[in-house]
């Protein structure tokens, strides 16, 4: 609310008549002060900013027909966006700016991003329903943040309650829509790059993500004391996989997140019924 400027006095007596809501409506917009933001502030959303930057440069490798680099620019946006909402929670440096930002990288980076490249790889050779495969990708993406966005506030959320999340999340539907690319650089079978298999896998993905049913949540996991070492040691050996076989290591962390759904539905189930 912007006061008349007509005197002191007016304004004060204007702003007690209102009372609080006017004070809030006096704050300084992002910009408007002079002192700007704190390093604290903005490093989250320079990581932000970072992994946008990293999933629309794999568009332009994608372009020169560099595949492998257009891949790993798309799983290096994956681990940029693990990493700022944490160190925004760390930093207690959370905002509804950085929020929206995120939403916005995370739909060009795992939506847009993805479906031009592997329309690039493989779905130009069917230009009609290739592009409408690709294009499921990119608007379910986008669909699935929209809604995440909506239910920020919104106290009813019977999967975030229970520790799960709703439908397969933007970073993992990326990884799963690259699967054919993963499985086609590991084995070199041409059959996982055709339009025939790549596109009714992009559309399953895309419904996968706008999806409604209950899917694993890894903030949720609380490894039991006597087994903490064991999964260290596997995190310790699951990065050396991928540093020397990333290809078959990436499609096995994508079969794995698949076969765990039905399990995690299962056991939603159960806990849906205790409670």
């Amino acid at each position: 609310m912007n006061f008349e400027p007509r005197n002191g006095t007016d304004q004060h007596e204007e702003r007690a008549r209102l009372g609080p809501k006017a004070a809030e409506d006096e704050k300084p917009v992002l910009g408007s002060s002079g002192r700007g933001l704190s390093l604290r502030a903005m490093a989250p959303n320079a990581i932000t900013a970072a992994a946008l930057c990293s999933g629309l440069t794999g568009i332009r490798f994608a372009i020169s027909e560099q595949w492998a680099a257009a891949a790993v620019a798309i799983i290096i946006a994956g681990i940029l966006d693990g990493m700022d909402g944490r160190i925004a929670r760390l930093l207690k440096a959370q905002s509804r700016f950085g929020a929206e930002l995120d939403s916005l990288a995370d739909s060009l980076s795992f939506g847009t991003a993805p479906a031009i490249i592997l329309y690039l790889w493989s779905l130009q050779g069917e230009p009609r329903w290739g592009w409408f495969a690709a294009l499921a990708l990119a608007i379910c993406c986008a669909l699935r943040l929209a809604r995440f966005n909506a239910q920020i506030d919104t106290e009813d959320q019977p999967h975030k309650s229970l520790g799960f999340l709703t439908g397969v999340p933007a970073p993992m539907g990326a990884g799963l829509a690259f699967m054919p690319f993963f499985v086609w650089s590991a084995t070199g079978v041409d059959f996982f790059r055709e339009p025939a298999f790549v596109a009714p896998w992009l559309l399953a993905t895309a419904l996968l993500m706008i999806s409604s049913m209950a899917t694993p949540s890894w903030t949720s996991l609380r490894p039991r004391r006597g087994i903490r070492l064991w999964v260290l040691a596997f995190v310790g050996l699951l990065f050396a996989a991928l540093l020397v076989e990333p290809w078959w290591t990436l499609s096995a962390i994508g079969i794995g997140y698949l076969a765990l759904l039905p399990f995690t539905l299962l056991r939603y189930s159960r806990i849906k019924r205790r409670a």
